[in-house]
């Protein structure tokens, strides 16, 4: 019998003899590499011949032992051909020997017994050698195999006999995998094969594992699998493989799943989990703290827990229990994945609930439990975590996992999850929602009044079907929350019908257009009713769930970050599709952002209008965005505008919708109101503007319906009519003139200008538009402004009898507010048409000029006969001379010309809108007449800011005016449009403006919200365009951060924002001033910390950040109070620190050491460490940790100064008035000497309360107060011998009293104790 094989740690440790003297070894290993290709060739074949001619058992032979040994050490070096062969062979032998293992079984009752044992020995041997050669193999192949860099021309190369060894390897696995599957037991006569063959098995499965390439052959990764689960589970070896498994899924990440196959193909194949269950305790085991420290092996135990769950939901919910404490631990990834763990075994593990009911209780309560652990878990300190929840949450509500009863309490975490501070939980939140409304179990339409409605005829069907004697218990508790109901009965009902729950749907209006009717549908019996009311109930709450997130979706609207904004529209039509109350009007809210320059979000824009507006029948379409322009103010509807534009021009608005606008604006369509036909105009106004020909067709339907009896009903309609004849394209407009219809247009603009037939709200828009269309549309519209100014003057004046405005005259005049107030905006408004009636002439001159000196250069190029040779050469001389640059000025000082004579005129002679210009000013000037008529003051000065806007000069004349009125004005409708007009004075003459830009910023702090506001909005536009230097006065700005006003706060908020992505972010640079200047500001500690945070927050460069420690750290030495030195603190503790930045810190600390005696200050420098410490590195955190020491020493040695320097200063204080009570005490005694004969008499009334009365006085002025230190032993003193002093005669040395006594009682009364002097006086009386 040959002797035993043991596998070797290595193939050369065969070399190596065994002390064990049985132990097969080599003894003469071939040196292959010293043969020739041919003799190589030869051996192979050799070897082959002889394992396959002779038994299969002679690989045991120590001379075909050591043969095949010597090849297979040297496999690398093979040729191809060779290798197949020897692979082949030992292959096709294993292969062969499987089978007689099981053929030993029929030769067990065999009367040999010895020989029986020997061969079951040699079958073993053959079988342990084979196994050791090909594993060797496979590794040897591998690793030759390794993935290299090799030239494309080098791979296409291949020798036609060449091998592929893909197919090879997976046939060797496969064939190892099936050796693990037959019965063993024969050969190592026990169940489990012994331990060496186990350990050399796994071990190089596992190795294999490693190689990522080899996974992806599903056929070799399968093989693979089925070995680890053999050894793992049939052969028991169970612990060694799971420490295997979890080390290789904590080193590599792309072994997670390929794991997961083969854990769950054990469990399968086998019905055994304990593998699985074994590594879910290892993992439970598992200190939570080390996956904070390894966040890698973390995010793949995570993965592969998952993983198992997916795969074997079942085994993992019975051990769930073991991994619920990592719950509790800091890595959130793992808290991620056992929540997604929870979501799986939900949805998967509890479906089949048949089986006994003590076994179906207990799975009902385990999933009830983890239910409640995944709400728990949307409150999770990890916003990772909180947003993984709500995925889940999503995922089980798509795989209708949730019953109706969780429901609402899923629906209502989502809502609050709405105003998370993290995005990415915002943004599952948002998700969950839509998840939530496209799978809801309560029906394709979600108002509340339906509910409504029908609950409480179901809820009266309800009673009477109730037995009397349980007719007063309800189900529902007051607040509507379902109690004490089967909601799995209930939700099987709606899962079957839906229609069953609203009988009705279809039909709504039934019960709310015929509440009488109390008829309901049959549904069934008592318990079908109770279950449905129970529904109904749910249904109603998750509606006013979803309704009541209508403000919160409205803010997320207006949020930076552009995957809130994009979820909430989805959502927001999600609402809009099941009919949710107020979803219509917050999905208007979101018109505006039709102007975002995020390109997604207006894409969304855009896909949302698209989806709700625009139908396949273009009557609706025409509906819906008519009634869109009615209801929408003047932001919404521009940007309605940009978005019809667009889709104009898209093709998405077609002819056929834009002949249903004009059906509408012309009543073709039955029940048309005016206010529709309006909109239908704002509409196709909208369209002119991308296509231009729209209008002209139907000129005449809107001079008829615009201007005519429907302008009574709707006086909006007219200004609506003045829009589309402006907007007319420049081919209608010449029709228009060429025609005689032009005359009546003119006609009726100006009587509406200059009428008062629209009602006074309507008419200042009307007038605005009609004045505007009029220099659009007429030849020469500075003729028929004249003409109308004139006619408005006439109305203000003729009822005085006075024809013009006299401005020399001073007799008073009687003139209606309500017509002088329409005059000055028809001038104004007048005066502001012509200026840029006048830069167009402008323009279209320039624009003549410069085609044709293109043309003229074209002419020029062309000619080719020479016949422009003398034009050429006067042009060059024109060039030479100057002349078209004389020219383009000459241009430029007639244009100058003509704005300066709108106002000023050119000569003495002063134009119409000088003079009224000359009114105007006295007008504003006179605040005593203009207060008592507030409406006439805003008029005035809304006139007089145009045209300071038009001249310059009369600006200049009139700009104290204008900030004195901004400033004292009662009126905060005044102020407001002031603050406005600065803005555009600012843009327009930035010189005249800049000496009056701390009034400006003054308006900052205006008490009207308004008026803040307006200011915030004009200073944001003037800085943020480059049109306003940032002065020193942008701490009022920053103060808006803290307004009291939301609105305001938020405007101010977004000014930094968009500043500090300016150039190189001018925050920075002012910082320190604005620190500065809030510090003297009466700013509560609050406010300011919230202001410096904000600010700070948007400085993100580490260069910027260090360079602010060492500005701030300057900053100590300079100052002296105690408030300032804990502001610049807050703000070094606010700035995210760099190593480098930690060192400058440490590096001043010189700047700052005198101000480490206060708490607070202290306080923030301990906040800076902390944080630190977090980031540094060893030697840095080192360096802190000294830093620290250092700062603690230092400030309680500061603290002990303090502390010394006080009780001095007391000292100090005791010593003077020790001084002070000596010098009275001598004066004491010279009054008293001076006044015996008066003792003697007995009159010592008098001179006591003199003394007295010196004694206080003097105290008083010459000693220091007293520190609250010793004024309670001061106290004590005086009362202990007060007693005495007053029965005593005024000669008190006499009494032999302490010095240090009298001392103390006379500081007592020199500071002012009224009530000793007092009874002193009344003792020396007595």
């Amino acid at each position: 019998m040959a002797p035993h094989f043991v596998f070797p740690r290595t193939l050369q440790d065969l070399e190596e003899e065994s002390p064990e003297h049985n132990h097969l070894f080599v003894q003469n290993p071939h040196n292959i590499d010293s043969l020739s290709s041919s003799q190589l060739e030869e051996f192979v074949k050799g070897v082959s011949f002889d394992l396959s001619d002779r038994e299969i058992l002679c690989i045991e032979e120590q001379d075909v032992f050591d043969r095949v040994y010597s090849l297979v050490r040297s496999y690398a070096s093979l040729p191809r051909s060779s290798k197949l062969n020897l692979v082949e062979t030992l292959r096709s032998n294993l292969a062969v020997l499987l089978p007689n293992v099981d053929s030993l079984s029929r030769v067990s009752n065999d009367n040999d017994h010895v020989l029986l044992v020997d061969r079951v020995a040699s079958h073993r041997n053959a079988f342990k050698i084979y196994t050791f050669f090909l594993l060797n193999i496979v590794l040897a192949e591998e690793s030759n195999n390794a993935p290299k860099v090799v030239a494309a021309s080098a791979r296409k190369k291949q020798p036609a006999h060449s091998w592929n060894w893909e197919p090879q390897r997976a046939r060797i696995l496969n064939l190892i995998a099936n050796s693990l599957e037959i019965n063993l037991e024969l050969l190592f006569g026990s169940s489990d094969p012994d331990e060496g063959y186990l350990s050399f098995i796994t071990k190089n499965a596992f190795s294999m594992f490693e190689n990522a390439g080899l996974l992806k052959d599903s056929d070799a990764k399968d093989a693979i699998c089925r070995i680890i689960g053999a050894c793992s589970t049939k052969y028991h070896y169970t612990a060694q493989s799971s420490a295997s498994i979890i080390h290789l899924i904590h080193k590599y990440d792309f072994v997670v799943i390929h794991m997961a196959d083969a854990v769950a193909g054990a469990e399968k194949r086998y019905s055994n989990g304990s593998l699985a269950t074994s590594i879910v305790r290892e993992i439970g085991r598992t200190n939570p703290k080390d996956y904070v420290k390894d966040t890698v092996g973390a995010e793949n135990v995570g993965r592969f827990l998952v993983e198992l769950a997916d795969r074997i939901p079942k085994l993992i919910s019975t051990n769930i229990g073991i991994l619920v404490p990592h719950f509790g631990g800091e890595s959130y990834k793992i808290r991620n994945a056992l929540v997604a763990v929870l979501g799986k075994l939900i949805s998967k593990a509890f479906k089949d609930i048949d089986g006994e009911v003590s076994s179906k209780s207990i799975r009902l309560r385990t999933k009830q439990a983890m239910l409640e652990i995944l709400l728990e878990r949307c409150r999770d300190v990890s916003a990772y975590t909180r947003s993984r929840v709500l995925q889940v949450w999503g995922e089980l509500c798509e795989e209708h996992s949730i019953s109706i009863g969780l429901w609402n309490e899923v629906a209502e975490v989502a809502a609050g999850r709405l105003e998370d501070k993290s995005a990415i939980v915002r943004k599952s939140a948002l998700n969950l929602l839509i998840m939530l409304l496209q799978h809801n179990p309560f029906g394709p339409q979600l108002r509340i009044a339906s509910f409504e409605a029908t609950l409480n005829l179901y809820k009266k069907k309800l009673r009477e079907l109730e037995p009397s004697e349980v007719s007063d218990n309800e189900n529902s508790n007051p607040d509507g929350e379902v109690e004490d109901l089967k909601f799995e009965d209930v939700e099987k009902e709606q899962q079957e019908s839906v229609t069953d729950t609203f009988l009705s749907q279809e039909e709504d209006a039934i019960p709310l257009q015929n509440a009488s009717d109390s008829s309901v549908p049959d549904v069934g019996n008592l318990e079908q009713t109770r279950a449905l009311v129970a529904s109904l109930e749910a249904g109603l709450r998750f509606s006013k769930c979803i309704e009541a997130t209508m403000p919160t979706l409205v803010q997320l609207m207006a949020s930076s970050s552009a995957t809130d904004v994009e979820n909430t529209i989805l959502l927001l039509m999600r609402c809009k599709q099941f009919q949710i109350d107020g979803s219509e009007e917050c999905l208007r809210k979101m018109l505006p952002l039709a102007f975002s320059q995020d390109k997604s979000i207006y894409e969304a824009v855009e896909n949302a209008f698209n989806t709700i507006y625009i139908r396949k029948n273009p009557m609706e379409t025409a509906k819906n965005l008519l009634s869109l322009a009615t209801d929408s103010n003047i932001g919404d509807l521009a940007a309605l505008e940009f978005i019809v534009g667009t889709l104009v021009s898209k093709g998405d608005i077609s002819s056929s919708t834009i002949s249903s606008l004009w059906d509408f604006f012309c009543f073709n369509v039955g029940g048309t109101t005016a206010e529709q036909s309006r909109g239908a105009l704002s509409v196709l106004c909208m369209v002119a503007k991308t296509s231009t020909g729209v209008l002209g067709s139907h000129l005449q339907d809107i001079i008829d319906i615009g201007f005519g009896r429907w302008s009574k009903v709707d006086p909006l309609l007219a200004r609506t009519a003045c829009l589309a004849i402006e907007r007319l394209s420049e081919d209608d407009k010449a029709k228009l003139l060429a025609n005689n219809n032009s005359v009546r247009i003119f006609g009726i603009l100006e009587s509406l200008v200059t009428g008062f037939w629209l009602p006074a709200n309507i008419w200042y828009a009307a007038a605005d538009k009609a004045i505007t269309a009029l220099y659009a549309i007429h030849p020469t519209p500075e003729t028929i402004a004249a003409d109308m100014i004139k006619k408005s003057l006439s109305s203000v004046f003729k009822d005085c009898g006075c024809s013009d405005i006299d401005t020399s005259s001073s007799m008073p005049i009687t003139v209606q507010v309500e017509k002088l107030s329409r005059c000055l905006f028809v001038i104004s408004h007048t005066a502001m048409n012509q200026l840029v009636y006048i830069e167009s002439c402008a323009r279209k001159i320039q624009k003549q000029k410069l085609a044709k000196e293109k043309k003229d250069i074209e002419n020029q190029s062309s000619d080719s006969n020479g016949t422009s040779t003398g034009t050429q050469k006067d042009n060059d001389i024109n060039a030479e001379l100057g002349f078209a640059a004389s020219e383009d000025a000459a241009l430029d000082a007639m244009f100058d010309k003509a704005e300066k004579e709108i106002v000023s005129g050119g000569s003495n002679e002063m134009n119409l809108v000088g003079i009224c210009a000359t009114f105007l000013a006295k007008l504003c000037r006179n605040f005593g007449l203009l207060q008592k008529y507030p409406e006439l003051q805003a008029s005035a000065m809304l006139a007089l800011c145009r045209l300071m806007i038009i001249d310059a000069d009369f600006c200049d004349a009139n700009l104290q005016l204008l900030f004195t009125v901004v400033e004292n004005a009662h009126s905060e409708i005044v102020r407001s449009n002031c603050t406005i007009a600065l803005g555009d004075l600012a843009v327009r003459f930035p010189n005249l403006l800049e000496p009056w830009t701390e009034r400006m910023y003054a308006r900052l702090q205006d008490p009207c919200v308004s008026v803040r506001k307006n200011a915030v909005l004009v200073l944001s536009h003037l800085i943020l365009n480059d049109m306003m230097k940032v002065k020193g006065y942008i701490n009022e700005m920053a103060m808006r951060l803290e307004d009291e006003d939301e609105r305001i706060s938020s405007l101010a908020k977004l000014f930094f924002l968009e500043l500090s992505k300016k150039g190189n972010n001018p925050i920075y640079n002012l910082l320190p001033d604005i620190l500065s200047k809030l510090s003297k500001q009466n700013l509560s500690n609050d406010s300011f910390c919230h202001i410096m945070q904000f600010l700070i927050a948007s400085i993100k460069k580490d260069r910027q950040m260090e360079a602010l420690v060492e500005k701030l750290c300057n900053r100590f030495s300079g100052v002296t109070d105690v408030r300032q030195w804990e502001h610049i603190s807050y703000c070094l503790s606010q700035l995210s620190f760099t190593e480098k930045g930690m060192k400058k810190l440490i590096d001043l600390f010189k700047t700052y050491e005198h101000a480490l005696s206060e708490d607070s200050v202290m306080e923030n420098f301990r906040n800076i460490l902390n944080k630190a410490k977090k980031f540094a590195k060893l030697e840095l955190k080192t360096c802190i940790e000294e830093f620290e020491d250092k700062l603690n020493k230092f400030h309680m040695e500061k603290k002990e100064q303090e502390i010394t320097a006080r009780n001095a200063q007391i000292h100090q204080q005791k010593i003077d008035s020790r001084e002070g009570f000596n010098v009275d005490t001598n004066s004491d005694d010279k009054a008293k000497s001076n006044s015996a004969s008066d003792e003697a008499d007995g009159e010592v009334i008098d001179t006591y309360s003199e003394e007295t009365n010196t004694l206080s006085i003097n105290v008083k002025s010459e000693s220091k107060p007293v520190p609250e230190a010793c004024s309670s032993a001061t106290s004590e003193l005086i009362e202990s011998d007060q007693v005495d002093i007053e029965v005593q005669s005024p000669m008190v040395k006499t009494r032999g009293a302490p010095r240090s006594r009298i001392k103390k009682s006379n500081v007592k009364v020199g500071k002012g104790d009224i009530s000793i002097t007092k009874k002193r006086a009344n003792g020396s009386r007595r």
